[in-house]
C-alpha cells in the first residue's frame, strides 16, 4: 500500500523530471491522454491562458464548462469550439457562484478536473459587496467558494483534480493575516496581488491534504509570463517600467519579448497539472514550466527583465501553518464551512 503523503512545508517541492520545459506547449503535454467521457470546468476560459486550456482540454475530448461574467466576449471568444458550455458567474458575488455551482450539481455529473484559472492583477483599489479588496475576492475567495461548493461533484468522479492558477507574483509578498483587505494601511495594488497569489498556494496545500483521501488532489502553479492575455490590461505602465520589462516609451523591450511565452506554452503547466499522470500520486505542490517547481530559500536570483529566472516557490507558500490558518480565515470570510473529506 503506497503512503499518501502532502506537500505541507514544501515535502514533495521538487521537479520530477517531467521531460518537458518552459518552451513545453499544451500540444505537447496533452499528447497521448483521452478525456472522453470527462467533465470540466475552467474559469475565465474565454481569454488569454484560460480559452486555451479549454481549446486543449476539447480537442482531447472533453465535455468544458466556462464560467463567465462577460457572456457576450464569453460566447464570441469561444465560437465554433465543440462542447462548451457558457455559465453566468461572477467570482466577486458570492451569490452568483452559488447559483453557478447549484445549475451544475443538478446535472447530476461528477466534475473530473476544476481549473481555477481566472484572475485579476494590479487593479486600483476596488472592494465587493462585503468590503472586500477585489484582488483577493477574486483570486482566492471566490475560488475558495467555487471549489467548496462543487466538493459533492468533484468526489463523484472518484478522482478528480482542482487546478490553482497562482504566479510568480506569489514571491511579492507572504499573505497577510492582519489586514488581508487593506482597511488598516495603505493600499498597494502589487502587494495585493502578491498575497492573493499566496493564498491560491496555500489553498492548493491544505485543499490536497484535505481531499485526498476522497481521491482528490490540488495543484497550484505558475504560467510563466506570457504574452498576449488580458491580465494587467489595466496596470499602469509605470509598474511595468519599474519591473525592467518596458522601456521609457513604454513598449516591451525586445530581449524580454524574446523570452515571453505565447499560450500555448502559457496554458502547458495548468494542462500538465490537470492531466499528467506523473503527478497521479503527488498533491499540494506549485508548478511551473510542466514540472514541479524547486523550493525558493534565497538560492534562485531573479531579474524581471529576465522572465526565465522568474522561478520557484517561497517556503512561506507552502507553510503548513498558514495554509491552515488561511482556510480558517477563508471560511470566515465566506461564510462557508468547507469540510473537504
Amino acid at each position: 500500500m503506497e503512503q499518501i503523503t502532502d506537500n505541507y512545508n514544501g515535502a514533495l517541492q521538487q521537479p520530477v523530471g517531467s521531460g518537458f520545459n518552459a518552451k513545453s506547449t499544451t500540444t505537447d503535454v496533452i499528447k497521448g491522454i483521452d478525456l472522453t467521457g470527462k467533465n470540466i470546468i475552467v474559469t475565465g476560459g474565454y481569454a488569454g491562458i484560460g480559452l486555451e486550456t479549454v481549446k486543449t482540454f476539447v480537442q482531447a475530448g472533453a465535455q468544458v464548462t466556462v464560467p463567465a461574467r462577460d457572456i457576450k466576449k464569453a460566447a464570441q471568444n469561444l465560437q465554433g469550439i465543440d462542447n462548451v458550455c457558457i455559465r453566468t458567474m461572477d467570482l466577486m458575488d458570492p451569490a452568483s457562484i452559488d447559483t453557478f455551482a447549484d445549475d451544475f450539481l443538478k446535472t447530476g455529473k461528477p466534475l473530473h478536473i476544476l481549473v481555477n484559472n481566472a484572475g485579476i492583477m494590479w487593479v486600483p483599489l476596488q472592494r465587493d459587496s462585503r468590503g472586500y479588496e477585489s484582488q483577493l475576492s477574486t483570486n482566492h475567495l471566490g475560488h475558495f467558494q467555487l471549489t467548496a461548493r462543487l466538493w459533492p461533484a468533484l468526489k463523484k468522479a472518484n478522482g478528480a483534480r482542482v487546478i490553482n492558477v497562482s504566479s510568480f507574483g506569489h514571491q511579492i509578498a507572504p499573505f497577510d493575516f492582519e489586514d488581508p483587505n487593506f482597511l488598516h494601511r495603505p493600499y498597494e495594488t502589487l502587494q495585493g496581488y502578491g498575497h492573493s497569489k499566496t493564498a491560491n498556494n496555500l489553498f492548493s496545500v491544505e485543499l490536497d491534504h484535505r481531499g485526498k483521501n476522497s481521491g482528490i488532489r490540488a495543484f497550484s502553479l505558475h504560467p510563466g509570463s506570457v504574452i498576449g492575455t488580458d491580465l494587467g490590461r489595466i496596470a499602469p505602465m509605470e509598474l511595468f517600467q519599474q519591473m525592467g520589462t518596458h522601456d521609457s516609451d513604454g513598449n516591451l523591450k525586445p530581449e524580454v519579448a524574446a523570452v515571453l511565452k505565447n499560450v500555448e506554452q502559457g496554458a502547458a503547466t495548468s494542462v500538465w497539472c490537470a492531466v499528467s499522470p506523473q503527478l497521479d500520486h503527488i498533491g499540494g505542490v506549485y508548478c511551473e514550466d510542466a514540472d514541479i517547481a524547486e523550493l525558493d530559500r534565497g538560492q534562485i536570483e531573479h531579474r524581471y527583465d529576465d522572465p526565465s529566472t522568474l522561478r520557484g516557490v517561497k517556503p512561506y507558500a507552502v507553510d503548513a501553518g498558514y495554509a491552515q490558518k488561511l482556510w480558517a480565515l477563508s471560511e470566515d470570510l465566506t461564510g462557508i464551512t468547507f469540510e473537504a473529506n
